[in-house]
């Protein structure tokens, strides 16, 4: 019996610093922002009791739910192009054909390394009017009439900066694929490629059921990052033009550091962190619904 108890001291002792870090860094500062959310403050002067108040005016200001619906476009986009892309790309990297030259992997997964401000340069210039590539293919085929500000267009900016989210992301998922397919026995496939299970209906009935947690894990890190999507749009857009870029995270700072409402960002950012629960509770909830 002491030994048990001593075991689960030592265990107790070993977890400590990791639950003094995440409560610093994790738990800390959501408390401190539900506090901060039920006042009125600038940031320098005293704090202004303001109870409900900022989640009243939350509910009736349209740039807030405006930014919420594109954060939600981003997991849309995110969770039906970068999971299966990144799947279709392992698959394919864990084939015969590409299984022993890693420069493919290589190439996929630069995207994720590469720094988010070089990653938006990079898009800007490709979507640039005048001499941007996308615009310059176009006129090269004859399509000129096509050819447009992309980034400038309020009706299109939000569905192509989702395209560079997409193409940034999908290596992540193709790496831990490509994981998890190292535990698909092989026995299984070739017993499976005699019955005539090949292509999707093998990927579909065999390998799918198998990593299907990876798959899962995978859906709810890709919402997750979904909902904290910032630099990539503040640097591209900075939210623009008329908020039609707007994601929860860049009307938060613009609302914190930009109009120094310190309380109403912190109950943007409450908001933020109580949506984001809810989406990942019902992605459990029908993944689970599904595994069955």
């Amino acid at each position: 019996m002491q030994i048990f108890l001593r075991r689960k001291w030592i265990i107790a002792a070993g977890l400590l610093p990791a639950v003094l870090i995440y409560t610093m860094f994790s738990i800390y500062p959501i408390l401190s922002s539900v506090y901060y959310s039920l006042f009125k403050w600038d940031g320098f002067s005293p704090k202004q009791w303001h109870g409900l108040q900022n989640y009243v005016n939350l509910i009736g200001d349209g740039v807030f739910w405006q930014s919420i619906r594109n954060n939600l476009y981003f997991v849309l986009f995110s969770v039906l192009g970068e999971i299966p892309l990144g799947l279709y790309l392992a698959i394919m990297l864990n084939g015969k054909l590409f299984r022993r030259n890693g420069i493919f992997r290589t190439v996929f997964f630069m995207p994720v390394v590469i720094s988010t401000i070089v990653v938006s340069l990079i898009w800007n210039m490709f979507y640039n009017y005048q001499f941007g590539l996308v615009n310059t293919a176009l006129r090269a085929f004859g399509l000129e009439h096509w050819a447009q500000n992309w980034l400038g267009n309020p009706k299109l900016a939000i569905f192509v900066l989702c395209i560079v989210v997409v193409w940034q992301y999908t290596g992540l998922y193709m790496v831990i694929f490509l994981a998890a397919l190292q535990n698909v026995p092989s026995e299984v496939l070739e017993a499976a490629e005699l019955d005539g299970a090949v292509g999707l209906k093998r990927t579909w009935n065999i390998v799918v059921p198998i990593i299907a947690d990876t798959i899962f894990a995978s859906v709810v890190l890709c919402i997750s990052g979904a909902l904290r999507a910032f630099d990539l749009i503040y640097i591209m857009t900075n939210g623009g033009p008329s908020h039609s870029t707007e994601v929860g995270a860049t009307y938060m700072f613009t609302q914190t550091f930009n109009s120094t409402k310190y309380g109403y960002g912190s109950a943007i950012s409450t908001a933020i962190i109580i949506i984001s629960f809810g989406l990942i509770m019902i992605s459990q909830f029908i993944m689970r619904s599904l595994k069955r």
